[in-house]
């Protein structure tokens, strides 16, 4: 991500910072499913979280804590959404849908019993008919509330229901579809099973062996930075529950699966994403700390841990 408020300056993450983390945790997996729904992706949505909470971060000394705090991160969440489209080149279909009348039939909410098939349909919608259905079905904002994190009108926000509803009603007789399997290079192929395979006997040496030496890290929610210089094996050696990686895909993209030891069983948890570039690793993206990563997404393979 090109973001202004990138975390690689940061390195480790400073401890007041990830105290901060520490109090939205319960409001995270909620933060993470909309802005999941909204960019259409399970990894770019927790970019886009992680880009929120900074934010939120910083600007913490400008919040009204006589207000609710949920409303307050769901506004700057949606906006790091509006400009995450936007350089996806999205704006241009989103004013598009604008020029459409203000005028449409009314059409009932499709029933707060398929929010998930909600959610999978709306990336069909523009953003901001995306971001209204998915406030009021999903999570059940007052239209007033809606108004005030999509800096809207009421009347717009119900405008923006009726042809948001309209047209899931339409795409709702049509089967949902998991995403297509985006096959992995042999190169990729090969590495990431390498990868796995020396994780799990803790051979660290081979481990550096895959990786390009300026690759760069993210462990959503601890750390931004070099790969060389972060504690990363130390923190997986000393994990209390017992983990295993495998090779397997989210979202039809191929990732290597965390999984945990959990009521007798191996448990897919959390994932690890990598690009690759002339047989070398050149970024992992390690989200161990974000559970809810992996139950957002809408699908996924999580191979076989033995």
């Amino acid at each position: 991500m090109d973001a202004p408020t990138r975390l690689d300056a940061l390195g480790p993450f400073e401890a007041r910072y990830i105290a901060f983390l520490e109090t939205v945790t319960t409001l995270r997996p909620d933060l993470h499913r909309f802005c999941t729904r909204m960019t259409g992706s399970v990894m770019d949505g927790e970019d886009v979280v992680q880009e929120a909470l900074f934010h939120a971060y910083r600007k913490l000394d400008t919040f009204d804590d006589t207000r609710p705090l949920k409303p307050w991160l769901f506004r700057i969440a949606h906006n790091r959404c509006i400009d995450f489209l936007r350089r996806r080149k999205v704006r241009q279909q989103a004013e598009t849908a604008a020029m459409e009348p203000e005028s449409v039939d009314a059409a009932e909410p499709v029933g707060r019993g398929l929010d998930r098939a909600i959610e999978h349909l709306v990336t069909a919608l523009p953003p901001k008919e995306r971001a209204c259905v998915l406030l009021k079905d999903v999570f059940d904002y007052s239209l007033d509330e809606i108004a005030e994190l999509v800096d809207s009108t009421v009347g717009g926000v119900k405008s923006a229901l009726n042809r948001g509803r309209a047209k899931l009603a339409l795409e709702a007789t049509v089967p949902a579809s998991s995403p297509p399997e985006r096959a992995a290079s042999p190169q990729l192929s090969r590495i990431l099973q390498l990868y796995v395979d020396r994780f799990n006997r803790h051979d660290w040496d081979g481990i550096r062996e895959l990786v390009s030496a300026d690759a760069r890290l993210e462990v959503a929610d601890r750390f931004s930075g070099m790969f060389a210089k972060a504690p990363y094996f130390n923190n997986y050696a000393r994990w209390p529950k017992p983990w295993r990686l495998a090779v397997g895909s989210v979202e039809g993209a191929p990732a290597v699966i965390i999984h945990f030891w959990e009521k007798d069983k191996w448990t897919p948890t959390s994932f690890i994403h990598f690009e690759v570039t002339d047989d070398r690793i050149v970024r992992i993206t390690d989200y161990l700390h974000c559970s809810w990563t992996l139950t957002s997404a809408t699908s996924v393979s999580p191979g076989e841990v033995s």
